[in-house]
């Protein structure tokens, strides 16, 4: 295998693993889950007057569970769907403006 062979295997494998290091699943999701724990100790921590304002209803112990729940419905998306690193075109001897 040629020198020149290599290095594009290992540009490959490099353009892979960035394609799955900056997946906008994995920034999206885990910012879901740390807001969704916040929101969620807010609403355990809730006081009656607080659930007066709200007609009786936890509004951040939902909105904080609904967003655990989406965080890991992203999270697991990229798990089971990882990125993949966009297929490389070869170009031809033939590329040039068509007359």
């Amino acid at each position: 295998m040629s020198d020149y062979q290599h290095e594009v295997e290992e540009l490959e494998r490099k353009s892979a693993t960035a394609a799955r290091l900056f997946d906008v699943r994995r920034i999206i999701g885990g910012l879901f889950v740390v807001y969704g724990v916040i929101v969620t100790i807010a609403g355990f921590t809730a006081s009656d007057a607080d659930l007066k304002k709200a007609q009786d209803i936890n509004i951040n112990l939902w909105t904080g569970l609904g967003m655990l729940i989406l965080g890991v419905l992203f999270l697991l998306w990229m798990k089971l769907r990882p990125a993949e690193a966009p297929a490389v075109e070869e170009t031809g001897a033939t590329d040039g403006p068509a007359d």
